[in-house]
């Protein structure tokens, strides 16, 4: 017989005289006549219940079946007398798949926090909250796909081992096959010669220089893929290994970076409040009471366009004691940008025209030499959502910010050769994938919404 989804099983419109369901077992409780068993496939958020006539021939199997145990179910889709529930399945065949220790299986309890199952992050994906957020972070990742393709966008496969550093600040992981404890000798040897690229090597900051190349040919493209920093930092929004997404634009100004910006974010937000239902309501029930309220605003309010000399003076006019003081030329804190959406404007909110003393050399310089086209989107819980800017496409700036940024000319003459034939105006930005998760679900921690995080002194699966 073939196996039926409990998705499928439970939107069935009339019943079946007999159905096969495979997953496994929430929970088993026996009474003196039946045993109940809540089963789950992980396809949906909602058990099936399973009913097993004691007095059926089933029953010795039956006494195997714990908690945590892999089992297929054949029997009746009957409709069901419980409130809650629409379908129930009277059970004429059992087998036990694989079986689960109850001394050893650790999601024995309903509820555990979330820095226990951090602990066990292959298992924690059977509980209702994981299993829901990461069905959630699928769908996001589908719509990321069918929206830029519905908006001509080409899928950009950007390198993950480069030779660059996108961002300028050195916060890069190695890539090497030298023996393990190899060191300079002094500082005029040059190892890097012996190694496999004959130069150094690390893994990719982001696909945003790579992508300018692709989109000053194809005119829109993006990237979508995982990106490393070697940042000592612990904090909740963090991560070693994570997400981005990368779009870049020909003939695109900043104007039109925010435009598509705000477009992606409430796109991918009404696709997940449609698509995703059952598992978001388990959020705004469990996790943040605010949730949907916050995110219909998210959705549907347009968002505020704030330059950061605005921004600043708004901060320092809040009297409002902040941990870090804040002042013309310092960038931004957690802190300031979800005071900006969440205590003074009440929705998202794009800080632009930041001072070139805190953005990289690759973004463009403003007519007043001291700031640049930058621009931030911040949203409420996480803060700074995107960071992009309109990309320096005049040669001779170019060339003078990356002097001016302490990096050599010479390793950057890929890049500088697009300002050279046909440069043209472009624009575009990155967007964290991780950190639109903890938007869309209210989760506060990015080693909650990553399937197997990666930070400092974590690398166990």
């Amino acid at each position: 017989m073939k196996r039926t989804r409990v998705i499928e099983a439970l939107n069935k419109d009339k019943k079946v005289e007999r159905i096969m369901v495979k997953g496994w077992v929430r929970t088993k409780r026996d009474a003196k006549e039946f045993s109940f068993i809540e089963l789950n496939d992980g396809s949906c958020l909602k058990n099936i219940q399973i009913i097993i006539d004691q007095n059926q021939d089933c029953r010795e199997d039956l006494k195997l079946i714990s908690t945590g145990a892999a089992v297929s179910i054949e029997g009746a889709l009957v409709q069901s007398p419980g409130k809650g529930q629409k379908w129930e399945i009277h059970a004429a065949r059992i087998e036990l798949i694989g079986e689960a220790d109850q001394n050893a299986y650790p999601l024995q309890k309903k509820r555990h926090s979330d820095e226990f199952l951090r602990t066990i992050a292959h298992l924690r994906p059977r509980t209702n909250k994981y299993g829901a957020l990461f069905r959630i972070r699928s769908e996001s990742a589908f719509k990321v796909h069918s929206y830029f393709r519905e908006k001509g966008f080409f899928n950009l496969h950007t390198p993950i081992i480069t030779g660059s550093d996108c961002e300028g600040a050195g916060e890069l992981f190695r890539v090497t096959t030298l023996p393990a404890g190899k060191t300079k000798q002094n500082e005029k040897q040059n190892i890097s010669e012996n190694d496999f690229f004959g130069k150094e090597a690390n893994l990719t900051v982001s696909g945003q220089l790579e992508a300018e190349l692709f989109a000053c040919a194809l005119d829109r493209v993006y990237t979508f893929g995982p990106t490393f920093r070697a940042e000592n930092s612990n904090t909740p929004r963090h991560a070693a290994e994570f997400w981005m997404i990368e779009p870049e634009m020909a003939f695109a100004d900043l104007t039109d970076n925010m435009d598509l910006a705000e477009d992606l974010i409430k796109n991918m937000t009404i696709h997940v409040m449609e698509n995703c239902k059952d598992d978001l309501e388990l959020f705004g029930k469990f996790v943040d009471k605010k949730l949907m309220r916050d995110l219909e605003i998210i959705a549907e309010k347009e968002y505020v366009r704030l330059p950061y000399q605005k921004a600043v003076e708004i901060l320092q006019s809040s009297n409002k004691k902040f941990e870090f003081p804040v002042a013309f030329g310092t960038d931004f804190q957690t802190e300031h940008e979800r005071f900006l959406c969440e205590n003074h404007f009440k929705k998202p909110v794009f800080v632009f025209d930041y001072p070139k003393s805190i953005k990289p050399f690759y973004m463009r310089l403003n007519d007043d030499n001291s700031t640049v086209g930058a621009m931030d989107l911040l949203v409420p819980r996480v803060g700074e959502l995107i960071g992009g800017s309109r990309r320096e496409e005049r040669l001779n700036i170019l060339e003078h910010r990356i002097k001016e940024a302490g990096m050599k000319k010479e390793t950057y003459w890929w890049y500088l050769d697009i300002r050279r034939f046909g440069s043209t105006p472009h624009a575009g930005f990155g967007l964290g994938f991780e950190r639109f998760l903890m938007m869309i679900t209210g989760v506060s921690n990015i080693r909650d919404v990553i399937p197997f995080p990666r930070t400092p002194r974590h690398l166990e699966f």
